[in-house]
């Protein structure tokens, strides 16, 4: 029989695998102890040698007889040197001696303790100690320098080096230093001013011409460096940004000026087109490679820099709303406005091209109080800003954000902002937002087969046939993006809500203010838009507003267009008779004319489009013809694009009801005659008048109004020598209205300028009544005629008549 067999069980190749790895994690720990000892060690001793060094430079040799001595031994020495007779001494000798006890630096021993030589770790803790009690001061004698040299140490301890060295420096100069110290940029200052004072205006001009040029170039090298290697030259940005601080006050608001500029162009020449966000522990503490520790670097920097940068810029401007003056003098007052349009500027333009970048939302919040800036220009700035910023907002997390903060900017001024402000809001890029009772809620989404519901009704076969079908159904819905698209419709819906919040606060709580002609262009714009339950209230409060009779005339149209929207949309399941909307619109049509706003003309289009043509079906003829006449009237004293809209708008009218051509014959239809001065559509009789207007703007001075009235008369025809333009017919009003607009005090076409007609005599139908007066301004026109005037004759002539 063999040798019995062992009962320990032999390790697996896994289980030899983890501890050969547990082994190496220990031998890496136990090496990185190691070096971390080591450097320790390494630390201390240079401490050490720092404060020796330290030690040598602030010791003064203390002179031989102040050393310490035994409390029994002072009682002794002070008897023996009051025995002593000092009157002997003569006064050099003195001097002396004590000159040579000042000088004995070569004396390494401290004489000042009794204590034995070798005391060991305690003496050397003693020293130390009082080294560190010693104040930090080097020390100097009146005419020789110490220079100290790295200290020796051996067993006794650190024993010091130093060498003297004659002073060069003449007494006065020491003092003007020691007394200047603190004032040298104010002397330097002063001086410049001085020599700048001195100088003719023209030299002036120079020198200032050659510091700016300087600065340009300085501030060019930089830029260009940068630009060209980022990674490389990010400290060249603090350089950069250290020039905002330009004390010269001949170039500092410029130099200023230029750095602003230079540095939002850099910024958005370098930024990354992502975000950058903070690394975490692991991540810092793993091993990378050296280029993506080059781009760490440059992020952090980057991000650094911009922060740093920001900061600059909203400081410039709280200086100038808060008019405080610092300490440098390098720039007034009057220039503080100057540098915060330009920190405007620079913010409103990063807000535009680094709407990913970091920091993004902390623009917004600078900016948003500013568009209620009582500065125009400033004002104008920021909510041009915001509109662009809306307009290339493409998913609606930016516009979210910025409505956010005008929500509670208008909330916490109490309704006190600029119309401008809220007026930005309509640039907002909504076309659909989440309905609460939508189809696409209420219908049975796909849902996808668990494992047990898979094992039960499918095969194998079937469920492997089942789980690719579901995945490529899966990869299908990411290719189409429905994800995005649903979160865009939640954003927006979110973002609608705030600005609806906004316009019903300021319904409800401030109606009397210069805000609500904002929000009922705001309601008219968005309406399509405003969720069912709603509906009710609104409609109560605009039909108030409408009869208190304290509206304009643009906020009555704003709001009667807000109904109709409201009625043209989801509001057609509600029963509500709008006839005293219609009757609040035809009552308002007589209002206008050239010489108000003529913008308001575009609103009466759109009301007549959402209130006659959509809505045909439940419109009568009488008051179809009504509106017909009225507005014909109207297209009389209103300018020529105005004229084109309402024709084209007559037109559109005409054919959605064909019998208004009764209005474009002489006789009657029906009983009554037509009263045009009542302001109830139904009862004025407008099917007994005719459109004699139409007759009047055939003989327009514009050409297009000319030739819409020639086709209104013959019937409003589509096809036949009569029928408009494909250019005119296939146009809306309002897109008439904007392209025959007069904005640019020119017409579209040219009109011809009126022939003049000079009358040089008398015809036939200009003769006078009185035959005699008759007959003496015929001779007198005819003598004139035949011979030359002389006043001479002519005056001689009057005098032998009046002698007569």
């Amino acid at each position: 029989m063999g040798p019995p067999r062992s009962k320990k069980r032999r390790p697996t190749f896994r289980r030899l695998l983890k501890t050969s790895g547990v082994k190496l994690e220990n031998k890496l720990k136990n090496r990185q102890l190691k070096q971390q000892n080591v450097a320790k060690k390494q630390r201390k001793e240079q401490k050490k040698l720092r404060q020796a060094v330290k030690d040598a430079a602030i010791r003064t040799p203390r002179p031989l007889e102040t050393y310490r001595k035994r409390p029994d031994e002072e009682e002794d020495d002070e008897e023996f040197l009051e025995s002593l007779p000092t009157d002997m001494m003569e006064d050099e000798d003195l001097r002396q001696m004590t000159a040579m006890a000042r000088q004995a630096s070569f004396i390494t021993r401290d004489l000042s303790s009794c204590g034995p030589v070798h005391s060991g770790k305690k003496r050397s803790s003693e020293v130390v100690r009082r080294y560190e009690k010693v104040p930090r001061k080097m020390a100097r004698t009146e005419e020789k320098e110490i220079i100290h040299l790295l200290p020796i140490k051996d067993k006794t301890g650190v024993i010091p080096q130093s060498v003297e060295r004659v002073i060069k420096k003449q007494p006065q100069e020491e003092d003007e230093e020691e007394d200047a110290a603190g004032e040298v940029e104010e002397l330097e200052n002063e001086g410049e001013t001085e020599s700048c004072a001195a100088l003719t205006p023209e030299q002036q001009q120079q020198l200032r011409d050659h510091k700016m040029r300087e600065k340009k170039q300085h501030i060019a090298s930089l830029g260009s460096a940068i630009i060209s290697d980022p990674y490389s030259n990010m400290k060249r940005v603090k350089e950069l940004r250290g020039m905002l601080m330009e004390s010269d006050p001949c170039v500092a608001v410029t130099v200023r000026k230029l750095v602003l500029v230079s540095l939002m162009e850099i910024f958005k020449d370098i930024t990354p087109t992502y975000r950058i966000r903070p690394l975490t522990p692991a991540e810092k503490a793993a091993k990378v490679k050296k280029e993506t520790q080059q781009l760490r670097e440059f992020e952090e920097g980057l991000v650094c820099q911009y922060k740093f940068y920001l900061e600059d810029l909203e400081q410039t401007i709280k200086d100038w709303k808060q008019k405080k003056k610092k300490r440098s003098q390098a720039v007034g007052f009057q220039s503080y406005r100057g540098l915060a349009e330009v920190a405007v500027r620079c913010l409103c333009e990063l807000l535009l091209a680094l709407p990913h970048f970091n920091f993004h939302n902390n623009i917004i919040v600078v900016l948003v109080p500013l568009m209620n800036d009582p500065d125009k220009k400033v004002s104008s700035m920021c909510c041009d800003a915001f509109r662009k910023l809306f307009q290339q907002d493409k998913v609606g997390g930016t516009a979210l954000a910025v409505v956010r903060v005008v929500s509670g900017l208008v909330k916490s001024l109490n309704y006190n902002v600029r119309p401008e402000v809220l007026r930005t809001l309509l640039s907002l890029r909504i076309k659909e937002v989440q309905v609460k009772k939508d189809m696409e809620d209420t219908a049975p989404k796909k849902k996808f087969m668990n494992n047990q519901e898979k094992r039960k009704s499918l095969s194998r076969m079937q469920r492997k046939w089942k789980k690719a079908e579901e995945k490529l159904e899966k990869e299908l819905l990411e290719a189409e993006a429905s994800e995005g698209k649903d979160k865009k419709i939640k954003l927006h819906t979110e973002t609608l809500n705030i600005v609806f919040l906004i316009y019903f606060r300021i319904l409800k709580k401030a109606q009397k203010s210069v805000l609500l002609p904002a929000v009922l262009e705001g309601l008219a714009n968005f309406a399509h838009l405003i969720n069912l339950e709603f509906f009710d209230d609104l409609l109560n409060v605009l039909q108030n507003l409408i009869q208190s009779g304290d509206l304009t005339n643009r906020e009555s149209l704003h709001c009667i267009q807000t109904i109709f929207i409201i009625l043209s949309g989801q509001g057609d399941v509600l029963n509500i008779d709008p006839l005293t909307f219609y009757t609040q619109l035809y009552r308002l049509l007589l209002r206008l004319h050239a010489g108000v706003h003529n913008d308001d003309i575009i609103i009466v289009l759109q009301c007549l489009d959402a209130m006659l043509t959509r809505r045909k079906k439940q419109v009568t003829l009488q008051r179809t013809m009504a509106f017909v006449k009225r507005l014909s009237t109207l297209s009389l004293h209103v300018l020529p694009n105005a004229s084109v809209g309402i024709l084209a708008a007559n037109r559109a009218t005409m054919h959605a009801f064909p019998k208004c051509d009764f209005l474009l014959d002489n006789e009657v239809q029906g009983s009554g005659f037509y009263l045009p001065e009542l302001d109830e559509p139904e009862h004025c009789n407008a099917q007994n008048t005719a459109l004699w207007e139409l007759h009047t703007l055939q003989r327009h001075y514009h050409p297009v109004v000319r030739q819409v009235a020639a086709h209104l008369c013959q019937g409003a025809p589509s096809e036949g020598s009569a029928a408009l333009s494909v250019d005119l017919s296939r146009r809306s009003p309002v897109e008439l209205f904007n392209v025959y607009s007069v904005k640019d005090m020119t017409f579209n076409p040219p009109v011809a300028p009126p022939g003049t007609k000079k009358k040089d005599r008398f015809v036939v139908g200009s003769t006078l009544l009185d035959a005699e007066l008759q007959r003496r301004a015929e001779s007198v026109l005819t003598a004139a005629e035949e011979a030359e005037l002389d006043f001479n004759t002519t005056h001689t002539a009057n005098s032998d008549t009046h002698t007569r």
